[in-house]
């Protein structure tokens, strides 16, 4: 199946979804996209400069920028999204998109709890650093195979590059489309999950995850709290392996979105929620 193929199945599979927005798809390269948003190139980090009591935390957190907030600059401006080691903006960040490892353990504590006796309170999102350090490694992206990681939309893909994971950004109508289509390809009542994460961490640590481990599995993702900013109202995110995705494209004919089933009900719902938020043609 060739990326043009993929694009022409696509723009059918957004038809009966009644999704407006194309997917993105997330690749590495050695080559910065063009008029992509990114971070500034920050001060050198690293666990061994943190545990010499040499890393600059403040000096480091000046060039702070969410990836999930490059992101939202991209599919405002259909564009793409960057990261890279020198590139960072944001240690989690860093490390979840295979830029560093092992992880900063200011992480531990910053997700968690903070620091005792320091107005660094934590994000209160797991009980206690040890929690944190158990999801990190469990998680633990492989290295980079290039420099950047790059998010962009499928249609600016140019030919030889292949994206590994397609990312969704959806409200519920949409997504119970996407879910129960998952199921039907893959014949697994098991196939979506959702585990802990940010935003980046669902969209690209988890999908690479179960990858390695020939797991077909879509991760829904967007919960985090610290991302919601850089999302629509009601969104989250759905993303899966190209492989998987292919499959999903092949098994459209017999899908229930081309025979008569209730998703026919669903899909005016769709068009009622876009309509609600303004996004309808």
């Amino acid at each position: 199946m060739t990326m043009q193929s993929i694009l022409d199945d696509t723009n059918k599979f957004l038809g009966y979804l009644g999704a407006s927005e194309e997917p993105f798809g997330v690749h590495y390269s050695d080559t910065k996209p063009e008029h992509a948003f990114g971070p500034r190139e920050g001060v050198p980090i690293s666990r061994e400069l943190e545990e010499q009591g040499k890393l600059d935390m403040q000096e480091a957190m000046k060039t702070f920028s969410c990836v999930m907030g490059n992101i939202w600059l991209a599919r405002k401006k259909h564009s793409a999204a960057f990261i890279s080691a020198e590139e960072y903006g944001c240690f989690g960040g860093a490390y979840y998109c295979s830029m560093m490892t092992p992880p900063l353990r200011f992480i531990e504590h910053y997700v968690s709890t903070g620091f005792a006796g320091t107005p660094l309170h934590g994000e209160r999102y797991l009980p206690n650093p040890e929690s944190v350090g158990s999801f990190l490694k469990q998680v633990e992206p492989r290295k980079a195979p290039a420099k950047y990681c790059i998010f962009k939309p499928l249609s600016l893909f140019a030919d030889g590059e292949v994206p590994e994971f397609i990312i969704f950004f959806a409200r519920p109508e949409v997504l119970s489309g996407l879910f129960t289509h998952t199921c039907f390809t893959t014949g697994n009542v098991e196939c979506v999950v959702s585990p802990f994460g940010t935003g980046c961490t669902s969209m690209i640590s988890w999908p690479l995850y179960y990858s390695e481990r020939g797991e077909e599995k879509a991760v829904l993702g967007g919960f985090d709290p610290s991302a919601r900013k850089f999302m629509k109202t009601d969104e989250l995110t759905f993303t899966v392996s190209l492989s998987l995705y292919k499959k999903m494209l092949a098994a459209l004919p017999e899908s229930m979105f081309t025979h008569e089933t209730d998703w026919s009900s669903v899909r005016k719902k769709v068009d009622r929620s876009a309509k609600a938020w303004g996004e309808s043609e």
